[in-house]
C-alpha cells in the first residue's frame, strides 16, 4: 500500500511504500521507498497521511528494477586452504554497487 510521506531530506511530499520500522526513544522511524524518486529514506511516524482522490491513481515515476540474467558475486576466502574464489552471493556487496553507479555516471 501507498503512503504519503515528508521527506526531511526533499523537503517536500512524496509517496512511499513501507519497507520497516525502527524503534527509537522517543518515536518511530519507518525506512520507506520513495516511488517518484527511486530513493530509500528515514521518516518519522508523525509525518504520514494516506493518500485521498487522484492522486493514488497517478503512475510512479521510479520503479524498482533489476539487471536482467545478473546475480550478485563475492570473493570467498578459505584461510585454512589459503585459496580464494569467486561464488554466488545473496546480496550485491557495496563495492560492486558503487562501482555499477560509477559506469553508470
Amino acid at each position: 500500500q501507498v503512503y504519503v510521506v515528508f521527506s526531511e531530506e526533499l523537503k517536500c511530499w512524496c509517496r512511499a511504500v513501507f519497507q520497516s520500522v525502527q524503534c527509537h526513544v522517543v518515536r518511530y522511524q519507518l525506512r520507506c521507498f520513495l516511488v517518484d524518486y527511486a530513493k530509500y529514506s528515514l521518516v518519522e511516524s508523525d509525518n504520514i497521511r494516506v493518500p485521498v482522490g487522484v492522486f493514488t491513481r497517478l503512475p510512479y515515476r521510479a520503479k524498482k528494477c533489476s539487471l536482467y540474467c545478473t546475480k550478485p558475486v563475492t570473493l570467498h576466502l578459505d584461510f585454512c586452504e589459503n585459496t580464494a574464489k569467486i561464488g554466488p552471493a545473496k546480496r550485491w556487496d557495496t563495492a560492486a554497487i558503487q562501482h555499477f553507479r560509477g559506469l553508470l555516471k
